[in-house]
C-alpha cells in the first residue's frame, strides 16, 4: 500500500509538471492545463487525507538521499571537514566561530591557534603520521584547537571522557594506541594516579598549563606559545582519505570497559549534515553545553563549521557556537539571552532540569526557536514547550558507531521519527523480534529473523552496506564482530545491532523502549555493568556483584543498582564501599542502590540473571534483602527504608 501511495503522488506531480507544457502546441492549452492541475490536486488531497505526513516523509527521505550523495561526492574529491573549515577561514576570517565566557574567537583566530597546536606536536617530536593523541579535558576552546591541529597534521584525536579515572583511563589510552596524552590542568591529579603506568608505556604527557612542577609532565601551553602560527603544509595529511579516522569517541557498548568507536572523516560529515537537516541555518547561534568528547557535542562544532542547504546542496556560511564548560540550569536562559542564542542542544536530562527550576517571569523572554537532541520524554516535552514557549523540538536517534539515524521531523511528542516504506527502501533497517532472556534475536524455522507487529517492542537493526558502513571499534575486533548480525533476512546479508529496543505505533511513529544487554543509560551516559561490577568486587567485603539499571519515577534512563554477596565472615562496610566507588567510578556510574544477598541468581552456563532483579527494582516493601542507597549528603551508603523509598519516589530525595 505504501508503494502505491508514493507512486500515486509522484505520478500526480508529474502530470502537473510535465503534461501541461506539451499542450502549448494545442489551441486549448489553458483549458487542458486547468484540467490537469485540478486532477492532480484532487489526487494529492485524497492521498494526504489518508496519509497526512506523506509530504514530510518524502521530503525527509529526499534530504537524506541528498546528504548521502554529498558525502559520496566529498569522498570522491577527498574534501574533508577540515578543508571546509580552511575555506571558511579564507572567506569569512573575522566571523565569530566560538563564544566562551567573555571571550570570542573568529575563524582566523581558530586557524592560528590550531596551527600553533599542530606545530607544538610536531616540534615536540612525539607525534608522527597517523599517530593518535589522547585529549583529556572538558569543554573549552582549547579542545577544538587541539583537535583541529591534529587534523592538520593527519592524526586522529582520542577524545577521552573527562570523568574516567584509574583503570578506565589506562584502558582507553591503550585501546586507542595513543602515545601522547594532553590533559587539562584541572585533571592533573587524575593523571598523577596513573603516571607510573604511563611512563612504563612510554606515553608522552602534556598538561595545559603555563608550567608544571610534576616530573615527567611537560607544559603544552609553553610549547604552543613558542610555536609559529604559519599554515600547516597539506603534504602532512596527504595520506588521508575519507575513510581515515578523524577521531576515536568512546562508548560503553553492551559489556565491559569503554570501546573506542572509529569516527572517519566521512562520518564527521554525516554528523554535521544531521544537524543541518533539523532546520538550523546560517543566521542561527547555537548553545552547546554537552561534552565535546561525545558525538553529540562534536556534532554541534562540526555543524557550525559547515551548513548544507538541503535544497541545492550548496555550502553556506558557518554558524557561531556558544560553548559552555558545564551545563547550569540556573544560568541556561541568562546565557541564551546574553549571546542571542536561537538554537539549543539537549539530552533528556537537560530538559528535565530546566523544567524543574523555579518559574520566572522571564521564562519566555529569549530568542530560542529550535532545540535539537535526544532522550526527551513526552511529558517533559509538553512541560518544556508550555513553560518556555513554542520552541520547535527536533529529537534525533543515532549511535556514535552506528550507520543509521532517525529524526522526528513531525514534532510528535515522545517519538524518535517515522517508519515509512520509502525510508526503509533507501536506508534499509528493521525492528525485529528479540528474546530478552537469551539476549539474542528470535529466528523462525528457516533461521531468519522476524519483524515485530505494530505496538510490539523489538530490536532495531540496520543493514551494513558500502553506502552505510560500520567501521567498528579500534583494536577490538571481537567487540566489532559482536555488533554484527549475519543472515538476518537472507543468507549473506549483514546488519548492525543497535542494542536498542524500539516500537512502532499504528500511525508509524517510532519510540524508544529500552536498551538490551549489560548497559543502561543514566545522566546522559551509557554505563557498562561489567565495569561497575569489576570495581565493586575490589572492596574487601564484596565477593560478587550483579549490576543493572532500575527505573526511578520522574527520572530519565535507569539508576544503577547492584546486588552483591559478601565475603565469608565479613559485614557490609558502607563507608568503605562508598569511598571506593567515589574514587574509582565517575558519578553517573556509581550504583545508587545496593542489595545484599546470600547468593546471586545464575543460569546453567553461570551467567548472572538480571531480569528478575530489574523487575523487583529497589522497593523495600517487596524485597526482604537489606537495601542501601547512595547518600551523598552523608557520604555513605545508608539503609533504604520504606520512608526513604517514598521520599525518593516523590522526588524529595535527589539521587
Amino acid at each position: 500500500m505504501y508503494m502505491f501511495h508514493y507512486l500515486l503522488i509522484l505520478w500526480s506531480c508529474s502530470l502537473h509538471l510535465f503534461i501541461p507544457p506539451l499542450c502549448l502546441q494545442q489551441d486549448s492549452c489553458e483549458t487542458n492545463m486547468l484540467v490537469w492541475t485540478v486532477c492532480a490536486a484532487l489526487i494529492v488531497c485524497g492521498v494526504l487525507l489518508r496519509h497526512p505526513y506523506l509530504f514530510q516523509d518524502v521530503q525527509y527521505v529526499l534530504a537524506k538521499i541528498k546528504r548521502r550523495r554529498f558525502v559520496l561526492k566529498c569522498m570522491q574529491t577527498n574534501y574533508s571537514i577540515l578543508d571546509r573549515f580552511l575555506d571558511l577561514v579564507k572567506t569569512q576570517p573575522q566571523k565569530t566561530l566560538i563564544y566562551f565566557k567573555d571571550e570570542m574567537f573568529t575563524y582566523r583566530e581558530a586557524d592560528v591557534l590550531s596551527n600553533r597546536a599542530a606545530r607544538a606536536f610536531l616540534q615536540a617530536g612525539c607525534v608522527k603520521e597517523g599517530d593518535a593523541v589522547a585529549l583529556f579535558l572538558g569543554n573549552q576552546p582549547m579542545f577544538l584547537w587541539l583537535w583541529l591541529g591534529l587534523l592538520k597534521i593527519g592524526c586522529p584525536g582520542a577524545l577521552l571522557n573527562s570523568n574516567i579515572r584509574s583503570k578506565s583511563l589506562l584502558h582507553c589510552l591503550n585501546c586507542s594506541g595513543a602515545t601522547t596524552l594532553v590533559a587539562s590542568e584541572e585533571l592533573l591529579d587524575a593523571v598523577k594516579e596513573v603516571l607510573p603506568h604511563l611512563h612504563e608505556q612510554q606515553i608522552t604527557v602534556f598538561i595545559l598549563a603555563d608550567r608544571c612542577e610534576t616530573a615527567g609532565v611537560e607544559s603544552f601551553i609553553d610549547k604552543m606559545n613558542q610555536a609559529s602560527s604559519e599554515p600547516i603544509s597539506k603534504e602532512l595529511r596527504s595520506h588521508l582519505t575519507m575513510q581515515s579516522p578523524a577521531a576515536y569517541i568512546y562508548t560503553s557498548g553492551t559489556t565491559g570497559l569503554p570501546k573506542a568507536a572509529v569516527v572517519t572523516y566521512s562520518k564527521v560529515w554525516n554528523f554535521s549534515l544531521l544537524l543541518a537537516t533539523t532546520g538550523v541555518n546560517s543566521k542561527d547561534v547555537i548553545y552547546d553545553t554537552l561534552p565535546l568528547y561525545h558525538s553529540t557535542g562534536l556534532l554541534v562544532f562540526t555543524g557550525a563549521v559547515e551548513r548544507v542547504c538541503c535544497c541545492h546542496l550548496l555550502l553556506c556560511a558557518g554558524i557561531p557556537v556558544v560553548l559552555r564548560s558545564k551545563f547550569s540550569a540556573s544560568q541556561f536562559w541568562d546565557d541564551c539571552r546574553k549571546y542571542n542564542v536561537t538554537v539549543i542542544q539537549y539530552i533528556g536530562e537537560i530538559m528535565r532540569y530546566l523544567c524543574n527550576t523555579p518559574q520566572k517571569l522571564s521564562d519566555k523572554n529569549h530568542k530560542v526557536r529550535l532545540a535539537v537532541g535526544n532522550g526527551i520524554r513526552a511529558d517533559v516535552w509538553w512541560d518544556f514547550v508550555r513553560r518556555f514557549g513554542e520552541i520547535q523540538i527536533r529529537e534525533f536517534y543515532g549511535a556514535t558507531e552506528g550507520n543509521f539515524a532517525l529524526l522526528n521531523y513531525s514534532s510528535k511528542m515522545g517519538a524518535l521519527g517515522r517508519h515509512t516504506f520509502l525510508h526503509k527502501m533507501f536506508f534499509p533497517y528493521a525492528v525485529i523480534k528479540y528474546d530478552a532472556d537469551k539476549g539474542e534475536p528470535l529466528r523462525d524455522s528457516s533461521g531468519f529473523c522476524m519483524e515485530v507487529e505494530k505496538g510490539e517492542p523489538g530490536l532495531l537493526v540496520t543493514e551494513i552496506t558500502a553506502k552505510a558502513p560500520f567501521t567498528g571499534y579500534v583494536t577490538d575486533l571481537n567487540q566489532t564482530e559482536k555488533k554484527k548480525l549475519h543472515n538476518v533476512f537472507k543468507k549473506g546479508d549483514l546488519y548492525f545491532n543497535t542494542g536498542d529496543l524500539l516500537r512502532i505505533d499504528e500511525d508509524n511513529f517510532m519510540y524508544f523502549h529500552d536498551r538490551v544487554g549489560d548497559t543502561f543509560r543514566w545522566k546522559g551516559e551509557n554505563v557498562a555493568t561489567a565495569e561497575v561490577a569489576d570495581i565493586l568486587v575490589l572492596t574487601d567485603c564484596v565477593k560478587e556483584a550483579n549490576v543493572y539499571g532500575v527505573k526511578v519515577p520522574g527520572q530519565e534512563g535507569r539508576a544503577g543498582m547492584a546486588a552483591v554477596t559478601l565475603m565469608d565472615g565479613l559485614k557490609f562496610d558502607s563507608t568503605v564501599v562508598f569511598k571506593h566507588v567515589e574514587d574509582f567510578l565517575p558519578s553517573y556510574a556509581r550504583p545508587r542502590f545496593l542489595r545484599i544477598q546470600r547468593s546471586l541468581d545464575i543460569t546453567g552456563t553461570f551467567k548472572l540473571i538480571k531480569t528478575k532483579a530489574v523487575e523487583q527494582g529497589f522497593n523495600p516493601n517487596e524485597i526482604t534483602d537489606p537495601l542501601y542507597f547512595l547518600n551523598e549528603k552523608e557520604r555513605n551508603y545508608t539503609p533504604l527504608t520504606p520512608d526513604v523509598f517514598d521520599s525518593i519516589v516523590a522526588g524529595n530525595i535527589k539521587i
